[in-house]
């Protein structure tokens, strides 16, 4: 689980519903027309930019932003010269027995092992990580999205609370409701958008990068153990994927 998104939005909504029971009747910051006008009227505008398949697929990429586990860049780089020299001792075949715990390391391995020509790997393994970067990134976008509409679905409920307001100026007990869906709805647009939807759409691309990083390290990786590349020259090459404190690490390791 990640720490810092749960602890982040969590703590967010702990400030801002603390604040609202310090400021008085907790019941007067909930007014269902507000509700619905942001809420609803976000999702519903969100959803006809995208299919059905992409809006409710966030869902599920959504998910990586609070529970994602990746490998570390330096595991990764241990394990493939540990298969680089593998496969200079022994060929490719002495891949097959490797246990590899990355997916995408597995299936680049399996592809050596069944004979492919490297540029046949190279092209797939690319397509593969062109794929999972565009799936990732409209999970992204829908988020990113719901932070853009939400705050201008605010708006429309404030202008609508301020039309019921004027228009009903010589009914003193209706100009209270009205004004309390214009600044309510104001309120929750900003809420919806900048304490749940923009940090999570901000979590999920950094998710994104880190995975595309090491996908773009591991594709590396099996093309210079294909090219029959010696493992230290392999492991020089994928260190430039770390930060200058990361390769020391590594090769004081080494």
């Amino acid at each position: 689980m990640d720490l810092a998104t749960v602890i982040g939005i969590i703590g967010a909504i702990g400030f801002v519903v603390m604040a609202m029971v310090l400021g008085g009747d907790m019941g007067m910051f909930i007014n269902v027309p507000s509700l619905l006008i942001v809420f609803g009227g976000t999702i519903f505008v969100v959803l006809s930019q995208f299919t059905l398949g992409q809006f409710f697929g966030a869902g599920k990429i959504a998910a990586k932003a609070f529970m994602f586990k990746i490998e570390a860049p330096e595991d990764l780089i241990q394990k493939i010269v540990e298969m680089a020299d593998a496969a200079r001792k022994g060929g490719f075949l002495a891949l097959e027995e490797a246990e590899i715990e990355n997916s995408f390391m597995q299936k680049g391995v399996d592809m050596l092992v069944d004979g492919h020509d490297i540029d046949v790997v190279r092209e797939t393994l690319a397509k593969d990580i062109s794929m999972t970067t565009q799936r990732h990134e409209f999970g992204g976008k829908i988020f990113k999205g719901m932070g853009d509409v939400a705050p201008a679905m605010g708006m429309i409920g404030t202008l609508i609370g301020l039309v019921a307001m004027l228009s009903n100026m010589d009914d003193p007990k209706a100009i209270g409701p009205a004004m309390a869906v214009a600044l309510l709805t104001t309120l929750y647009g900003a809420f919806f958008a900048n304490v749940i939807c923009l940090p999570i759409a901000i979590k999920l691309g950094n998710r994104m990068e880190e995975e595309k990083l090491n996908q773009s390290l591991v594709l590396d990786g099996i093309v210079g153990i294909a090219d029959g590349q010696n493992p230290r020259v392999i492991e020089g090459i994928l260190k430039s994927y770390l930060a200058a404190s990361k390769r020391a690490e590594v090769t004081e390791e080494d």
